[in-house]
């Protein structure tokens, strides 16, 4: 697209994240960026591209998946994924981080998140300095805890001193070790290794007790645990600049999902209580919550068809991400705005960059959705690496029907 090229979407909804509710408008766009978004006047030499009543939103940007894969994003709607450390080989250098950032174009966009320490070991501070410069946007723990509280001091202080926001997991590791549920009935009834809830909130405290006194800006990828919601909210109020996260298995699933040892229900940190079910939906209601991820992770049944306790977490989540999160909106706990701050305005601001919103100046990533289009989950059908979902057969509502990436359409 040239770069003098004027598009102008009319005849949608906009669900402009900056605003309290989507209302009727038009999205006008030069070049890959944003020009301008409600009621504007439309340049006599711009294309103009009816949206047939759907809503338009931000592209999604999705804060921590661990595979980048291309079809099942365009099927969900992320245009933007952060890609977490944790790959075959750690993104803990420089040449990973560059490799990285050139993943997935011209089709959607990576931004790499560079591992905490040298080999997600929690050991030795890896060369975040260096990985920034190279085009990481945040900096993680990965799938772990960090135990040494003068590593993650040294981390929190160095990060604070670059703009980055640390990506922390929430489990304490000395209590949760090798278990792979969470204590309970269901846990006990299956004989699972287990571990109580309270390990997210014993983490949660560590590291918000270090960022009081290093500073910057801590992000803990996923919170499933009422005590870890208490602690955020608390953290808010008392001005630490800390953020939060969820997936969609935690507000719509409870350990119960586990019966019969389904390892697609298999998850890091596992499946809660149902109190804590409606813990996490009583946060995305009332703020507390920022994000909304897929945490995508597609694994084969080389990894799925095993016993339980050996079957590796994670979920194939982007095909489902915007479907299970407008169940939200439907029953009243959010508007869609609001979502889309979730979805891709909040994501877009802790990484550091211009998108998820409709801001003039901000990248041309839209998305096109029909909010009540119905569909079911098929894992066999996925469009995803792997179909590992724990929502086999489910009946959702919302499919992405057009996607647009820096201004152009795919």
């Amino acid at each position: 697209m040239g770069t003098n090229r004027k598009i102008a979407i009319t005849g949608g909804l906009l669900a402009d994240p900056a605003r309290e509710s989507a209302a009727p408008g038009t999205l006008l766009i030069g070049g890959d960026r944003i020009l301008a978004a409600g009621q504007v006047d439309i340049p006599s030499d711009a294309e103009r591209i009816d949206a047939g009543g759907l809503v338009i939103a931000p592209g999604l940007v999705d804060l921590g998946v661990f595979r980048t894969d291309k079809p099942a994003f365009h099927f969900g709607g992320i245009t933007r994924a952060a890609l977490m450390p944790d790959q075959s080989m750690p993104l803990d250098d420089v040449g990973l981080i560059r490799e990285a950032t050139r993943k997935g174009k011209p089709d959607f966009w990576v931004h790499p998140i560079a591992a905490a320490t040298r080999g997600l070991a929690g050991k030795e501070m890896a060369e975040i300095g260096l990985m920034q410069q190279a085009g990481a946007k945040a900096v993680a723990t990965g799938r772990q805890w960090i135990a040494d509280s003068g590593v993650m001091w040294r981390i929190l202080s160095y990060a604070s001193g670059l703009g980055l926001t640390v990506i922390s997991h929430a489990e304490d590791g000395g209590l949760a070790g090798k278990a792979v549920a969470t204590s309970g009935e269901t846990a006990t009834r299956l004989g699972l290794a287990s571990a109580p809830a309270c390990a997210e909130a014993m983490a949660i405290a560590r590291d918000l007790a270090l960022l009081r006194n290093t500073g910057g800006a801590l992000h803990f990828r996923l919170v499933t645990t009422g005590a870890g919601f208490d602690l955020i909210r608390a953290a808010k109020a008392e001005g630490l600049k800390v953020s939060c996260g969820v997936s969609p298995s935690y507000f719509m699933l409870s350990d119960n999902a586990v019966t019969d040892y389904r390892t697609f229900a298999r998850m890091s940190p596992p499946l809660r209580s149902e109190d804590d079910r409606k813990a996490v939906i009583a946060a995305v209601a009332d703020g507390t919550v920022d994000v909304i991820t897929s945490s995508h992770d597609p694994c084969g049944p080389e990894d799925k068809r095993l016993p339980f306790a050996d079957a590796e977490p994670g979920v194939a989540g982007a095909e489902t991400l915007l479907a299970l999160s407008l169940n939200l909106v439907r029953d009243g706990h959010l508007g869609i705005t609001a979502l889309m701050r979730l979805l891709a305005a909040n994501p877009a601001r802790i990484l550091g960059v211009d998108a998820g919103d409709f801001t003039p100046g901000s990248a041309a990533d839209i998305i096109f959705i029909d909010p009540d289009a119905p569909w079911i989950v098929d894992s066999a059908r996925m469009a995803a690496a792997a179909g590992n979902t724990p929502f086999d057969r489910m009946p959702v509502q919302g499919r992405v029907r057009r996607l647009m990436k820096g201004g152009i359409f795919y």
